[in-house]
């Protein structure tokens, strides 16, 4: 069969206005024009679509149920035409980002808010991971942006710093320590400290400082993550030394964040795949990230 669009759109504008006068005006043609093309239909269907009576046309019930059919395909249509437009559109893209947990916590959540004020029609996808997995997934180029702390480089991969403070004291409400306006290195002597794992390279440059000024601290509890860190210091169980993010967003009534005299620097960098299409929200997002970072 050599039926073509404008067929299938002849059929469908008669059926929608309900006679070939009324479809020639809808298609902004002539009525012997739209016969014509509606007689070709038919001829290559080998059959009729349209009983002919006293000069008006009565759609036969093969020609309902093709035009069922047609409005299934047209409908379709309408919605390749919307996603088109749509993807054209930044607020209407989805963004994939991959973070440490720790970001995801303490750093996204208000860089998020600054995003969808100004794109409110945005969709943001976020998963955390741990690296090797975060590096080894940016390098594969599966999101459109990641969040990590001391970034290594990357195939593939563009590294961009979003912002650099300084690491700080925490400590439960009621401890001695919790007047003191900053806390030295000293202050931490013999006191029980809570650290991160020992693979965690904030954990060795902590550990370093104190082993170099030769200051001893009672070491019972070690986790993977700065947010239970936290916790552990909030009930009690020592004091700690944190990033300031996470600091700030543990920080309430039973805990206290000092800063330090001594500075330990505390980086987060944007991971940007070099192979994937560009996503338009990203450069917006890092601007979010670094509005929010603290001073």
């Amino acid at each position: 069969m050599d039926i073509q669009h404008r067929h299938i759109e002849v059929f469908r504008a008669v059926m929608t206005a309900g006679s070939v006068t009324s479809a020639a005006a809808l298609l902004h043609t002539s009525q012997p024009t739209l016969s014509r093309d509606l007689a070709r239909l038919e001829h290559l269907l080998g059959y009729a679509l349209f009983e002919r009576e006293r000069g008006r046309l009565k759609a036969t019930a093969r020609a309902r149920a093709l035009f069922d059919e047609v409005e299934r395909s047209f409908q379709g249509l309408a919605r390749v035409i919307e996603r088109a437009g749509a993807l054209g559109r930044a607020e209407d893209t989805e963004l994939s980002v991959l973070s440490l947990p720790a970001l995801s916590h303490a750093l996204l959540p208000g860089a998020l808010a600054v995003l969808l004020a100004d794109h409110p029609a945005a969709r943001v996808s976020i998963t955390p991971a741990e690296p090797p997995l975060l590096d080894a997934w940016m390098g594969e180029q599966r999101f459109d942006l990641g969040l990590a702390e001391q970034a290594t480089p990357l195939a593939g991969v563009r590294v961009e710093p979003v912002l650099e403070a300084d690491e700080v004291a925490v400590l439960p409400a009621g401890h001695a320590l919790a007047s003191r306006k900053r806390l030295a290195l000293k202050d931490f002597k013999n006191q029980d400290f809570i650290s991160l794992a020992e693979d965690d390279p904030y954990r060795r440059e902590i550990d370093a400082r104190f082993e170099a000024a030769d200051i001893t601290r009672r070491l019972r509890l070690q986790t993977h993550s700065a947010v239970a860190v936290c916790e552990l210091v909030r009930n009690g169980l020592g004091i700690a030394i944190v990033n300031p993010l996470t600091a700030a967003a543990c920080a309430n009534d039973g805990l206290v964040v000092r800063p330090l005299t001594v500075s330990i620097p505390y980086r987060v960098s944007a991971l940007l795949p070099l192979h994937r299409p560009a996503q338009p929200l990203v450069d917006a997002l890092l601007n979010a990230l670094r509005q929010r970072a603290p001073r």
